[in-house]
């Protein structure tokens, strides 16, 4: 299979492009990618623009490139410049579209078995506070949601349907249009948290029907840190008032009333890091110049092999799971912790990340797993790299 991976990517110009090829085998693009040089120029100028002429002045004289946002996301999402907002996080960019949504005593909220520990604790918040409840709809014989439980589950007292879209363990692809389909027959508000896919995969939200749909720059679309992005769909919007207002979500119209603004950034607010969202708005362009097939079709190769190189190391289990398998490859070494393994990894300058029970709950503790190491690909990681990654993690298994 290797042979055949890149055919449509050009990795030579994808790792010049990304200065931390030089320094780095970077495997935790699922935590937070190498950014790109277009995008980290675009951030760097903007703040020495500011450091300049001034902060208010910078945003006036490149209010096209700020604006670029708006249409590079809608492009990539397959929606409405005005279906988009710019969050600071992914994690606020949920919540913000989560804590608009209005639940009572007896009202059901269904997630998927491998839901996030943030989107969970707010789940788990709301039911407190509202006596709404919190059901996990179980997973099929290939560990992703059951459509089949998921349909079984459906009565008028369901007011959400929320899922991660690939969970941030185990490879897997939730079956996010399936689930689509069955929130829109129902006429269920569907919260969708994309943040490992968006960028990794191609995402339409008009075929997958979601509702709302939060995700990060700093993962797969390789843009600055702290930034994000939330989607909403129109004809909801207008029906959420978001959690809190500001003079930018919101006009002071009268002494004693206001207005909240029609488009999805009422979701936003006034203060925002402009650096950040020229440099994501980059980051989504560079990746649209790839394209996003290209660029899903890379990444499953490479994962792939590193999963069969992993599977040949005597004492390495991957765990992953799932029909549809993404970037993000899980393993354990027998009688080693993960962190002992991250370490050892990054003596070698070889980065990857662990994930532990507390991020993913209900799955770990379904599948009997306490921590697993996380290695997680990009198109511009290569061959070579796996090959090198594989004999670290085998040097490590030995030693145990």
């Amino acid at each position: 299979m290797a042979s055949e991976i890149g055919m449509t990517i050009d990795v030579r110009r994808a790792r010049s492009e990304t200065p931390g090829c030089a320094h780095v085998l970077h495997f935790n693009n699922a935590g937070s990618s190498l950014m790109a040089q277009p995008v980290l120029d675009t951030a760097i100028d903007y703040l020495q623009l500011e450091a300049e002429i001034g902060g208010y002045e910078t945003a006036d004289r490149e209010e096209e490139a700020i604006e670029r946002f708006y249409g590079a996301a809608a492009e990539m999402l397959g929606c409405d410049p005005d279906e988009i907002a710019f969050i600071e996080n992914a994690t606020r960019a949920w919540d913000m579209a989560f804590y608009a949504l209005p639940f009572g005593p007896g009202d059901r909220i269904l997630t998927a078995r491998a839901e996030y520990a943030s989107n969970v604790i707010a789940f788990l918040q709301i039911a407190l506070k509202t006596g709404a409840v919190v059901e996990v709809v179980p997973s099929d014989e290939t560990g992703q949601l059951s459509i089949a439980a998921l349909e079984a589950m459906i009565d008028d007292r369901v007011k959400l349907i929320a899922m991660t879209h690939i969970p941030t363990n185990g490879g897997l692809v939730n079956p996010a249009a399936e689930v689509g389909r069955v929130a829109r027959a129902a006429g269920i508000p569907y919260l969708l948290d994309a943040c490992q896919s968006v960028g990794q995969m191609p995402i339409d939200v008009r075929e997958i029907g979601c509702d709302m749909l939060s995700t990060t720059g700093r993962k797969y679309l390789r843009g600055p840190r702290g930034t994000g992005l939330l989607y909403v769909r129109r004809e909801l919007c207008q029906r959420l008032e978001p959690p809190f207002l500001d003079l930018h979500a919101a006009e002071w119209v009268a002494p004693d009333r206001f207005a909240i603004r029609d488009d999805a950034r009422r979701f936003e607010n006034w203060e925002t890091n402009y650096a950040g969202k020229v440099g994501l708005a980059v980051a989504i362009d560079y990746a649209l110049e790839w394209g996003m097939e290209a660029i899903w079709q890379r990444i499953r190769a490479l994962a792939a092999d590193l999963r069969d190189c992993l599977r040949a190391i005597p004492d390495v289990t991957v765990t992953d799971i799932g029909v549809t398998r993404s970037g993000i490859v899980t393993f354990t070494v027998a009688g080693v912790p993960a962190s002992e393994v991250q370490a050892a990894l990054a003596a070698r300058r070889m980065n990857v990340t662990t994930s532990s029970t507390a991020s993913t709950r209900f799955d770990m503790e379904a599948r009997g797993l306490r921590e697993i190491v996380r290695a997680s690909v990009h198109y511009y990681n290569d061959e070579e790299e796996i090959a090198r990654f594989c004999d670290a993690v085998a040097a490590v298994a030995k030693r145990r």
